[in-house]
């Protein structure tokens, strides 16, 4: 094999994987910022709205491990992912022509069942490309921010002039997106380096049980967990807490995009920072950041503040996430990299973040903006745990 075909093959790979993270964060950009708009008008309240987005993050708690090992062992995490694609966008159509608050719940759960083995096979899948074939990570991962920031800009147009009920159409469109890239994402047949990166695992059941026997595992599920938790009041009620301070749906489309701007521009210089700064450093710079973040939060600052505030996104979200992509491909082998990405996708999008969002329904019911400062407690333990981590890895292997 040639050094010109090596090239060719590294560049398709990691064109395709781009792609598809580009697809995926349409719906992240629609879903995050508008659903709860779409559920408000729909008729739901609060304590409903915080069910209906917080239960179906328990679902990936079971399912996401599952469905990871079964890709692993497949060794095939294409197929899995056009299967996920095609099964989230029906349950969404379904989703679309609900109104009542348990068939938006069955729906929603059905939804997640699907999506949230996704994102972590994608992820995988461009880890393996990181390890085998040198690809930068964060260059392939930053044009699922820059979608991000398309979307929720253009999903913020679409609601204020169509009206809330458009919502729902925006994240449906994005389901549509992402089947078609998976139906696109190169077959599990490598040449050279990157063959390492689509060939089967063989991976066993104990090997993916004996993950949560780590203690420092288990340490970096907490501290990665907990600072990504510590987003849920923003994620469940940002856009309407925005809405009832004053501010448009176009602005608040621009701050969630402004937020994202910060993110993409981490991620284009992403193997540089993880040279320099490190992966459980990047987890604890985030973790301090968010306390910082969401305090301030908490005093409902004007717009000159949210847009600094804002772009801590970068750190709160995009340095954590960062840390915790390396931390997986450094300190975990690689015939473990599926479950491990699906059990921190389950710990922090799933018991964690569940688990806030369903505190964050009653705290922002009974205090509004104040139930940020809830998040900065958790962002603060969170730090703690980083820095438990950190100390760990400082320490001499024996």
């Amino acid at each position: 094999m040639s050094e010109t075909d090596a090239a060719r093959e590294r560049r398709f790979f990691a064109a395709r994987v781009s792609l598809l993270f580009a697809a995926i964060f349409v719906v992240a950009g629609t879903n995050l910022p508008f659903l709860p708009v779409w559920l408000d008008w729909a008729g739901l309240g609060p304590r409903e709205i915080a069910i209906v987005t917080a239960m179906p993050l328990f679902v990936r708690v079971a399912v996401t491990p599952a469905i990871a090992f079964a890709a692993d062992r497949a060794g095939d995490h294409r197929r899995f992912l056009i299967g996920l694609s095609w099964a989230g966008l029906a349950a969404l159509v379904v989703l679309a022509q609900s109104r009542e608050f348990w068939a938006i719940l069955a729906c929603t759960v059905a939804f997640a069942a699907a999506w949230t083995t996704v994102m972590p096979l994608t992820e995988t899948v461009a880890m393996r490309g990181v390890k085998a074939a040198g690809l930068d990570y964060g260059r392939m991962r930053l044009w699922g921010s820059l979608s991000f920031i398309a979307a929720s800009l253009v999903g913020g147009w679409v609601v204020q002039r169509l009206g809330a009920g458009s919502a729902i159409w925006l994240v449906v469109a994005g389901a549509a997106l992402t089947t078609a890239a998976a139906h696109a994402l190169a077959r599990p047949i490598g040449l050279g380096r990157l063959k390492a990166a689509t060939s089967p695992p063989r991976l066993s059941l104990a090997e993916a049980v004996g993950l949560l026997g780590s203690r420092t595992f288990l340490i970096f599920l907490v501290a990665a967990g907990l600072v990504q938790a510590a987003h849920a009041v923003f994620y469940t009620f940002g856009t309407l807490h925005w809405r009832d301070l004053g501010l448009s749906m176009g602005w608040s489309g621009a701050l969630w995009g402004i937020s994202i701007v910060a993110e993409v521009a981490l991620f284009a210089y992403s193997a540089a920072v993880v040279r320099r700064i490190g992966p459980v450093e990047l987890i604890a710079l985030g973790a301090g950041a968010a306390v910082v973040r969401w305090l301030a939060m908490g005093f409902d600052p004007p717009l000159a503040l949210l847009v600094p505030l804002q772009l801590l996104h970068a750190l709160t979200f995009g340095a954590t996430h960062l840390g915790a992509m390396h931390f997986i491909g450094r300190a975990v082998p690689q015939v473990q990299a599926g479950t491990a990405q699906a059990l921190y996708a389950s710990v922090t999008g799933g018991i964690a973040m569940g688990g806030a969002m369903l505190f964050a329904g009653p705290l922002y019911a009974a205090y509004a903006g104040r139930a940020y400062w809830a998040m900065a407690v958790l962002a603060a333990v969170g730090l703690l745990a980083s820095l438990m981590l950190l100390r760990i890895m400082l320490q001499p292997q024996s």
